[in-house]
């Protein structure tokens, strides 16, 4: 048969292909599913329209429509002039964007905090960084981190010390919520592995423990943490209130972490434990080397997940006094200067913890995709 009786190769249609061929396959696949995006995008511009009005094209920055800077709501233009309504005034941020980020750590010492910011991100770098140069010596400094920069902000080794009770904004925030999720997964571990262990003794102690905490709101831990356990400590010694609502928030989250473990552990086959004690592993070279890693990649998206709650969960600390970063707009707003615009600071600081937890959600999916967690293990 002569090569003139084939037709020659042509590209497929537009409309099977490319963009094009996505929006029919996956928006338009059908008259319900075509029905129900047009429905969807009726309603983003619904709500999208009139917020990038407000906060962008009618917003005031750092100055007013008649170019005056901004030192407080007075000279907002919704305020000035309502009959030109404006957008919003995030002066606010601008003007007290030190208190949001510091708190009230002192100005001529804000640069050991500036450098502890850039540490921590010289610190998670090797963690989010697989081809990071020297990623072997940094994750010895990731490990290290917590210690300097405790020296670095409260002070000692010649720096001059600054009481925590001058901390407040992003800095609490960061400091409850990242040393929270790093001392709450070692003991969450330990826990889980108490509760099942073979000893009972070890065993009801770790459960009454996680139940016990499980049980009880995070708050009254914080209460309690605060006002009650100043009580039980010998006389003489005293504890600060960062450090107990780190603390409190440390076995609340603990215990939480507990049973992400321990469920992973449920879910490691009883052959790997009876394989590891066939080869003359200890209990603990079993569980360092085999039982736990696997354990841990199972529940990646639990641990990530609980972490992200803690991470939200430390705005708590306002009830007791601590000045996070929602403490921080919270006291803004008592000030007469700039009462009326709360919009904009809850706005700000829901933005700030979108973006913190979207990271780490981001963070697990990488995980998950680097360890292949998930993957069907009975797929050929």
């Amino acid at each position: 048969m002569s090569s003139e009786n084939f037709q020659q190769s042509r590209t497929p249609p537009i409309a099977t292909t490319g963009f094009v061929g996505w929006l029919r396959s996956n928006l338009f696949s059908s008259w319900f599913n075509s029905i129900l995006t047009i429905f969807v995008i009726y309603l983003l511009y619904q709500i999208l329209v009139p917020f990038l009005n407000w906060s962008i094209f009618s917003a005031d920055f750092t100055h007013n429509y008649l170019g005056q800077e901004i030192i407080d709501r007075t000279f907002c233009t919704r305020v000035m002039d309502p009959e030109i309504g404006g957008g919003a005034c995030w002066a606010i941020i601008f003007v007290r964007f030190y208190q949001f980020i510091y708190g009230f750590y002192p100005v001529e010492e804000v640069w050991r905090v500036n450098i502890v910011y850039f540490l921590l991100i010289v610190a998670v770098a090797p963690l989010l960084i697989e081809k990071f140069p020297l990623r072997k010596y940094f994750l010895y400094f990731t490990l290290i981190f917590p210690i300097i920069a405790f020296f670095l902000l409260a002070g000692g080794f010649g720096l001059a010390h600054v009481s925590t009770k001058d901390w407040g904004g992003l800095l609490v925030t960061l400091v409850l919520g990242f040393t929270g999720i790093a001392l709450a997964f070692p003991l969450g571990i330990i826990l889980a592995l108490g509760r099942r262990s073979n000893l009972p003794v070890i065993s009801m102690v770790c459960t009454l423990f996680i139940e016990f905490i499980r049980g009880v709101p995070l708050i009254t831990l914080l209460f309690f943490g605060m006002v009650m356990l100043p009580l039980f400590l010998p006389e003489g010694i005293t504890l600060d209130g960062l450090v107990r609502c780190l603390i409190a928030v440390t076995l609340f989250q603990g215990a939480y972490m507990a049973e992400v473990i321990r469920g992973g552990l449920q879910a490691i086959p009883q052959g790997q434990y009876e394989a590891a004690q066939s080869v003359g592993l200890s209990y603990w070279q079993m569980n360092r080397k085999i039982i736990l890693p696997q354990a841990i990649r199972i529940t990646i998206p639990s641990i990530v997940n609980t972490s992200i709650g803690l991470f939200k969960d430390t705005t708590l600390v306002l009830i007791v006094g601590q000045l996070d970063l929602l403490g921080i707009g919270r006291a803004v707003l008592a000030a007469q200067t700039w009462m009326g615009l709360s919009i904009e600071v809850y706005v700000f600081v829901a933005v700030v913890f979108i973006i913190f937890t979207f990271s780490m959600s981001r963070y697990s999916l990488y995980l998950e995709k680097k360890l292949k967690t998930g993957i069907n293990m009975g797929a050929d």
